[in-house]
């Protein structure tokens, strides 16, 4: 029996859904829709294989590669994987996370581009600044930040996961100044900044007529009414939490192996579905120990809903670098930290085209592509037509 995949659902029940939701449902999130129900199907197209070695022959689908589908992620994630690798360095990381309160979340819940991005530029600044402070650490550090906007159960959950090098060149360039060891930051400093330059840049956009306001939250276009709603946000502690030092480089390319392409709900999470409900893996982490996890069951129009309110607005960057990782000056400063950390500078390696990609599952020879079929405007599983053949 085929594992159940979040395609299966959509594929069952996302026809009679967008009809029961029309005209509230976003093009984005349509757009999300076909294409995970498509995916990998003979409406993508697909490529005939032959083994020269043993002839066997086999019919590929393409993949949608949307970065919302749980099928096409590992694939991302390991070219992504591949890229990052000879980023890493012989240092400390940690891991940090910056999370909003619930009243921030509700506001980003209906401005997400716009939210998100403060989030990114709050949380970056506070761990430049703050580690460029002589009081602390007095150094130019980097980091990459990977926007999560869920929980466990799927709800509306936005935070920041960060991995930080623990330490970084001194002003001059010269030297590679190491935090202490197993400790970074100070969190409650961390905190305290992030809120500040958060809620400065929440009242900024407010102000330039950036923000959107619908049911609930429409009085708060009122700036008055605004100021006031984010009261309590100002006095209250913004979660800001450390873990422990990643073990060394291989811990850290494990950890964004799993976090820096992960989506809503994987599909490993799925336990069964039927006509009225889904059942998944989750984790409650009000509870500690083995008994947080659990599984929890909800109706397929409420599971639906669910993963669709985490599909990212067009062209937004969920993955972004600062410091000397930035992408303008990440091959400069990073031979810098190098030099600095005294240890051989990376030189430029070849990179040539893989004649093959794909291999012979009866003897690892790589197979070569016969015939290629064109996509349908339809979703449909039976193999595909030949109409093109290749010499």
């Amino acid at each position: 029996m085929a594992a159940l995949e979040v395609a299966d659902i959509f594929r069952n029940h996302g026809t009679r859904w967008r009809l029961a939701n029309a005209g509230r449902i976003k093009l984005r999130q349509l757009k999300a829709m076909s294409a995970i129900e498509r995916c990998p199907t003979a409406a993508l197209g697909a490529h005939v294989l032959r083994c020269e070695q043993c002839c066997v022959t086999e019919i590929s689908y393409n993949s949608c590669r949307n970065r919302h589908c749980p099928k096409c992620q590992s694939v991302a994630a390991h070219r992504w994987l591949e890229a990052r690798q000879n980023e890493l360095l012989p240092v400390e990381y940690y891991h940090v996370v910056f999370t909003v309160p619930a009243q921030v979340a509700d506001v980003a819940f209906q401005n997400p581009a716009v939210i998100y991005n403060i989030l990114f530029k709050a949380a970056s600044e506070t761990l430049l600044t703050i580690a460029a402070d002589p009081k602390h650490l007095g150094v130019r550090t980097a980091l990459t930040a990977v926007l999560h906007t869920w929980g466990s159960a799927m709800t509306h959950h936005p935070h920041l996961h960060c991995i930080v090098p623990g330490g970084g060149l001194s002003p001059d360039g010269q030297k590679w100044i190491s935090c202490r060891k197993g400790f970074f930051l100070p969190v409650r400093v961390l905190s305290r900044l992030f809120r500040r330059l958060f809620i400065e840049q929440l009242l900024k956009a407010h102000k330039l007529g950036l923000l959107e306001f619908h049911s609930s939250l429409v009085s708060l276009a009122d700036e008055k009414t605004f100021e006031r709603y984010l009261e309590p946000v100002r006095r209250c502690e913004w979660i800001v939490y450390a873990k422990r030092p990643f073990s060394g480089p291989e811990a850290v390319l494990s950890y964004l192996a799993r976090y820096t392409h992960r989506v809503a709900i994987a599909n490993s999470r799925l336990i069964k579905a039927d006509k009225q409900s889904v059942t998944f893996k989750w984790k409650d982490y009000r509870i500690k120990g083995r008994k947080r996890l659990g599984t929890m069951t909800l109706s397929v129009d409420e599971f639906i809903r669910r993963f669709l309110i985490h599909i990212l607005p067009d062209q937004f960057h969920r993955i972004r670098h600062y410091g000397f990782l930035a992408n303008a000056v990440r091959a400069e400063q990073l031979a810098q930290v190098r030099r600095a950390l005294q240890i051989p500078s990376l030189e430029k390696e070849a990179t040539e085209e893989k004649e093959h990609t794909f291999v012979c599952r009866e003897c690892e020879t790589p197979m070569k592509i016969i015939a290629i079929t064109e996509g349908f405007h339809y979703p449909v599983r039976a193999p595909p037509q030949i109409t093109a053949v290749s010499a």
